[in-house]
């Protein structure tokens, strides 16, 4: 695949690779996703617009340049902004690749950083050089202000030109709560949402705090995805019953969308409006109970994203996935092509189309 290395969210060239529950494949422009779904699905996308996460500043101690990242909290509460878990970098900025940035000085608890108009204290060091858990000294509405004029976009070396935060702002952006973007979102636009109610396909949200992709550490990657809250509204809740009542198939736009409902479902296999932290992590193991096919990015093999695609599919059906997408050239990245990946499904006997690709 090729890294997608331009800031365009729905580039008029844009690609869609559509698989279904049997593994069969076709190829479509990515802006008619629409066509491949039914009257009676659901499509069901994050709402979460990008936090400016990317701080650069000093530790006060030592006197050393860094970059802090935020990439956690335990809330979505925009008065709840004191507390964050986030990544530290010693001096430089994205134009470095993450893996071959240089480490924080030695942080312990107590530190100060300064980040521009923004001061934050070390209350613990969570088990990793670069990974801390801050508090900002000054109330909400200065926190918010200091992120505003200070803070950029999380980026990575693959975009040499810096973001602007309505470059990682989904077209449904909302509350202020994802610290990169949940960019699968990116393939909608209002002439694809006038699209769907045309063909009577329903469309719902949730708000879950995407988090980050990379800590430039294979160890501390590992630990990826770390907790995010979600929030479920209760049109959503009542949406997806509706569709299942139906016959309709419940589709997610983008990884945070699958974790935050199963994560609901988790317990009794209902999902039920209000707030929760997805903890859990998806892949080949997970039985999925409530979302049927998935809208995302093309992603690698090993990196965590395409951990999830093997709760939809098995290993040779993404192996020839990853063949086709290469082959096609298939960019790859927040700002890349998309792939539209059905549940597997029991297709002894079956004939002809499956539901996904007859729509």
């Amino acid at each position: 695949m090729i890294g997608a290395n331009e800031p365009v969210q729905r580039s008029p060239q844009g690609k869609l690779l559509v698989i279904d529950g049997c593994g069969q494949m076709q190829h479509a422009p990515r802006a008619a996703f629409v066509d491949f779904l039914e009257a009676s699905d659901l499509v069901i996308a994050n709402d979460a617009a990008t936090l400016p996460a990317s701080l650069q500043g000093w530790h006060f101690e030592s006197g050393a340049r860094i970059e802090v990242r935020l990439a956690g909290r335990r809330s979505l509460d925009l008065d709840d902004v004191t507390h964050f878990v986030a990544i530290v970098f010693g001096d430089g900025d994205f134009h470095t690749r993450t893996e071959d940035r240089p480490p924080p000085p030695q942080l312990a608890p107590g530190d100060r950083l300064v980040l521009g108009p923004l001061s934050a204290v070390i209350e613990r060091t969570l088990d990793h050089p670069r990974l801390i858990s801050l508090r900002f000294d000054a109330p909400p509405a200065a926190i918010w202000e200091g992120l505003a004029r200070h803070g950029r976009p999380i980026q990575y070396a693959h975009l040499p030109t810096p973001l602007a935060l309505w470059d990682v702002w989904t077209p449904i952006a909302g509350p202020p709560v994802a610290f990169e973007p949940p960019s699968a979102g990116f393939i909608l636009d209002w002439s694809s949402l006038a699209a769907l109610r045309n063909r009577g396909v329903g469309f719902a949200t949730i708000t879950h705090a995407a988090g980050i992709s990379s800590t430039g550490d294979a160890k501390l990657d590992r630990r990826l995805p770390f907790d995010e809250p979600y929030r479920i509204p209760a049109s959503t809740a009542l949406a997806l019953r509706r569709a299942r009542r139906n016959g309709g198939r419940i589709v997610a736009i983008g990884t945070t969308v699958v974790r935050a409902l199963e994560h609901a479902a988790a317990r009794d296999g209902r999902v039920r409006a209000g707030f929760g932290i997805a903890t859990q992590r998806i892949g080949h193991a997970t039985r999925l109970r409530i979302v049927d096919a998935i809208i995302s990015g093309t992603h690698a093999p090993g990196t965590r994203h395409y951990e999830l695609l093997r709760a939809f599919a098995d290993d040779e059906t993404l192996r020839k996935a990853s063949d086709e997408l290469d082959t096609h050239g298939y960019r790859t990245h927040e700002f890349g092509d998309s792939m539209l990946l059905e549940r597997r499904m029991d297709c002894q006997g079956h004939k002809g189309q499956t539901r996904l690709l007859a729509a």
